[in-house]
């Protein structure tokens, strides 16, 4: 393709869940076209309704107007298969995270569509680079990677494959800019930028359950610290079993300790605020987080079971663990060009993981802390826990330069 640009008029989704919705709303209040495709005739058609929902709810609220509503519903239309999209500018794939279903779509889609047409998937974790090796142009698939719900979450991670083009790049940050999407560029690794760094600070907060915290411990440290919410009331909203069943279908990381407290509550039912219980306790019709003394004793029995020696675990070991957790994968993702700056990291975490405005963003706030104290710190932890806490190389360089992640 010797394209120097993309014109992004008419755009296709495929996957009428959640995410597919808000990905069909952020297109069509940006005046897009958009051609929705899904398998299942009926759940489109849900789809459908509850986009009209959505928007009638929005009129109500006074935040549009009842004209630019029926406008944006105008622009979005249910599309039979494959073949009736074959003239769009875009396709987004939003089914669920599985690499060869993806595969799939995108070689089906390539033998479809017009050859100037950008691909893009909107997976949270898999390799872009082997969703655009199923296809015959490479250089224009992309990963956009929207945050739930899309139509409200600003953020928008836009993942370079090996071979994306600039030009499709320059398409894809055009299309965020139009979307009043924060977008921000990442290279293609197992993640991306936020849930790569999500896993080390998640993990954290699993083995301090099994060392002597409880869940609402966790939490009130975290958002004590200014955290939108703790990882464990973020798991309730998200759903404990997304990452549960995620595991079943790889065969592989259930039998890890600290996933252990999660299959028990997924085996119980407790998925999450939408079953009414999870980490927390939910009254029916409510979004309030109450402590559950039930799940206290779940994860005393578990970590006994695993032969933990429980004990104390203040705020501060809390805060310190999650946040290094964070700062040290940042630093990784940075020195291997993952993330082009330090303040890219910042606006995934700001805009996307509800990190504390007022501090920055996690590499913001570990360059007021001083790179040789985050060093001395990480050093530590690792006397006592091990070689995961190895400082990133990074770290110590600009350390020694006393310089911050911002000045490199």
């Amino acid at each position: 393709m010797s394209q120097t640009s993309f014109d992004i008029q008419q755009a296709a989704v495929i996957g009428a869940g959640t995410m597919g919705r808000g990905i069909v709303m952020c297109l069509a209040n940006a005046g897009i076209a958009v051609q929705w495709v899904d398998n299942n005739p009926q759940m489109l058609e849900q789809a459908l309704a509850t986009v009209a929902d959505t928007y009638a709810h929005n009129v109500r609220q006074g935040r549009i107007d009842q004209v630019e509503a029926d406008a944006r519903l105008a622009r979005i239309s249910a599309a039979a298969d494959y073949p009736a999209i074959r003239n769009v500018d875009l396709v987004i794939e939003a089914v669920y995270e599985n690499l060869e279903l993806k595969q799939k779509i995108f070689r089906e889609l390539d033998g479809l569509l017009k050859p100037e047409a950008l691909l893009a998937s909107n997976t949270s974790a898999l390799d872009i680079d082997a969703i655009a090796a199923a296809t015959r142009r490479p250089s224009q698939v992309l990963g956009l990677h929207f945050f739930s719900p899309a139509h409200i979450m600003k953020l928008l991670e836009i993942v370079r494959g090996a071979q994306t083009s600039p030009p499709a790049l320059e398409a894809a940050l055009a299309l965020g800019k139009r979307m009043g999407k924060v977008s921000v560029v990442s290279g293609n690794c197992h993640g991306f930028i936020g849930n790569r760094m999500l896993h080390p600070y998640v993990l954290e907060a699993r083995k301090m359950l099994l060392e002597g915290a409880y869940p609402q411990q966790v939490d009130a440290a975290l958002q004590g610290f200014g955290f939108a919410m703790g990882p464990f009331r973020m798991y309730d909203v998200v759903g404990i079993d997304l990452e549960w069943r995620a595991r079943e279908l790889a065969g592989k990381g259930q039998d890890a300790p600290e996933v252990q407290v999660d299959n028990r509550l997924c085996e119980m039912g407790r998925f999450g605020q939408k079953s009414g219980n999870g980490y927390y306790h939910y009254e029916p019709g409510s979004r309030q987080a109450e402590p559950d003394p039930e799940v206290d004793a779940l994860v005393l029995r578990v970590s006994e079971g695993l032969g933990f020696q429980r004990r104390a675990i203040g705020p501060e070991e809390i805060l310190e663990r999650c946040l290094l957790a964070l700062v040290n994968e940042g630093a990784k993702i940075l020195q291997e060009g993952i993330a082009g700056s330090a303040h890219d990291i910042d606006l995934v975490y700001l805009n996307g993981y509800g990190f504390p405005a007022d501090k920055g963003g996690p590499m913001a706030w570990a360059d007021q802390q001083g790179l040789a104290d985050i060093h001395q710190r990480l050093l530590a932890l690792q006397t006592r826990q091990g070689d995961q806490w190895q400082p990133a190389r990074l770290i110590g360089e600009l350390a020694a330069q006393g310089k911050g992640f911002a000045e490199r």
